[in-house]
């Protein structure tokens, strides 16, 4: 696979076959200010720029990335063929070889999960509102039921095989809040308090990637691998490799994808 030595992959421990890959600015067809690897459709890039940045994107992946019409939601899309279909969700699933699922992002959190045996693959697109979700059933929590329904039919599947790999979201340091946010998590998760911090008069900032550790333990995913808070991994503080919405307002959007070889 030949892609931008800018772009991350995972380091976890993932089997050979599955695939994992997060873009960063590097490699595309864009230009400012959107410049250079904008893979969203909605952001007002010149069409023809994205879909050329998409095609860089599949080619170097050698599998079809499926891109999601994202709402900030908790709903998972099942991805069994290739399809032209615009698919409304903040996640999608996999047990088919060379379907990429695929999540878009420019602060909000990525988080890629795969088994120890590598029967399935999921991405989750993580912003605050889709990681709270609503009754204690975020966007994480309804991929984790997916990947366990999925993961070998007929089979348990326990939580310790299970393994997620956060990506590039807003720090902590930067990802001002305000009171409704920490109250609302912490309506679900008291233990959540830990990762909110008063930021001036009716102001806080969040550990998001902290928070979906939190929710990921929660379910009884030890194996969790990533993004750990510091600023290397913050979309804010990093302009030159990172698309940043709060930072830049007009950006473009980076993508995790995770997919099964052929």
């Amino acid at each position: 696979m030949d892609w931008p030595s800018d772009w991350l992959l995972p380091d976890w421990p993932a089997p050979a076959h599955v695939h994992a890959v997060f873009t960063t600015r590097a490699g595309g067809h864009s230009v400012a200010p959107y410049d250079s690897m904008n893979l969203g459709d909605h952001v007002g890039d010149v069409p023809d720029h994205v879909q050329r940045n998409r095609q860089v994107l599949a080619q170097a992946l050698a599998a079809r990335p499926v891109f999601l019409q994202q709402v900030h939601g908790r709903v998972v899309a099942r991805l069994q063929a290739p399809s032209a279909e615009t698919i409304v969700a903040d996640a999608s699933i996999s047990t088919q070889p060379g379907l990429a699922c695929t999540a878009m992002v420019a602060d909000c959190l990525p988080v890629l999960f795969t088994d120890r045996r590598g029967s399935v693959v999921a991405a989750s697109h993580a912003g605050w509102r889709g990681l709270l979700g609503a009754d204690g059933q975020g966007v994480l929590e309804t991929t984790y039921k997916e990947i366990v329904a999925l993961a070998q039919a007929g089979s348990a599947l326990a939580a310790t095989e299970i393994i997620a790999w956060l990506g590039p979201c807003i720090g902590p340091q930067q990802f001002e809040v305000g009171p409704e946010v920490p109250a609302a998590f912490l309506s679900q998760h008291p233990q959540a308090a830990d990762l909110f911090v008063p930021h001036g008069p009716g102001k806080w900032l969040a550990d998001l990637p902290g928070l979906a550790r939190l929710r990921l333990q929660a379910l009884g995913v030890s194996g969790i691998y990533g993004n750990d808070g510091s600023p290397d991994w913050c979309t804010v503080s990093n302009p030159s490799r990172f698309f940043s919405y709060r930072r830049d307002g007009v950006c473009g959007r980076m993508a995790a994808c995770i997919w099964l070889g052929r």
